[in-house]
């Protein structure tokens, strides 16, 4: 079995000096490779550096809504141009917290960096909390079909997922799918195709069952794919080829 995990973050300061040690963790779990993802300069500067010291990693880097105010679109179109970086992310809409940046704002930097995915052909992580709505339309009218949109730890209900999946993009899934008391995402998860399918932890966040509570570290993503395997009743091995050949093939790793 191999497994790709989607979505971590090995930059952040939780597995700091720790990398190798948390990759040879992951393989216990048969977790291969996996995409670190950037949120802001300092992050960003942080998953280059580890995709370019560590083979199993891949640098996927942007601006999060909630570091909208400190997009850098110069910045990020110089190190999308290195070999290490496989997308641009994580970038989306936020608006659980209050307004800062505002709604407006967070909306600008993320058509702003979809401009600059659009017209470099690079693939975009998108995060997306509380605002299925406003994301729905903004990538309605950006056609990023032929660059590949991965929404990412998604828990939306099977109206939203058949509307992401009408317009291309693949659905990724966390430690959420594992927890008891998220039924629709089960059903998502259900429901979503193999081919369009990926699997994440989002570590040091949202650890999965049976370990949900802790931090998460990239090996649970094998918790994940069980997690997914349950809702789909097929085996784990098979959702992890799917979802392996998928992160591969979404990122354009040869």
């Amino acid at each position: 079995m191999q497994i790709f995990d989607s979505h971590t973050h090995l930059n952040d300061p939780a597995f700091a000096g720790k990398t190798q040690e948390y990759i040879d963790r992951a393989k216990e779990f048969d977790v291969d490779e996996m995409a670190i993802i950037g949120s802001n300069e300092e992050f960003n500067i942080e998953a280059i550096r580890l995709a370019q010291n560590f083979k199993p990693l891949h640098a996927v880097i942007g601006w999060h809504p909630e570091f909208a105010k400190e997009y850098n679109e110069s910045q990020l179109i110089n190190q999308i141009k290195l070999p290490e970086v496989v997308a641009i992310g994580e970038i989306g809409l936020d608006y659980h917290w209050q307004e800062n940046p505002s709604h407006k704002d967070q909306q600008s930097i993320l058509i702003q960096q979809l401009d600059v995915a659009q017209q470099y052909d690079m693939p975009v992580s998108i995060h997306c909390r509380d605002a299925f709505e406003d994301m729905y339309n903004i990538l309605k009218n950006h056609d990023m079909s032929k660059s590949g949109i991965i929404m990412h730890s998604f828990n939306g209900d099977l109206t939203w997922l058949n509307k992401f999946l009408d317009l291309g993009l693949m659905i990724s899934y966390s430690g959420v799918v594992s927890f008891k008391n998220a039924p629709e995402v089960h059903e998502s998860a259900k429901n979503t195709p193999l081919d369009r399918l990926l699997v994440e932890t989002d570590a040091p966040y949202l650890a999965p069952a049976p370990y949900r509570g802790h931090q998460n570290e990239p090996g649970y993503t094998r918790f994940v794919v069980d997690a997914v395997a349950k809702s789909k009743d097929i085996s784990p091995d098979e959702i992890a080829k799917y979802t392996f050949e998928n992160a591969r093939r979404v990122y354009r790793i040869n």
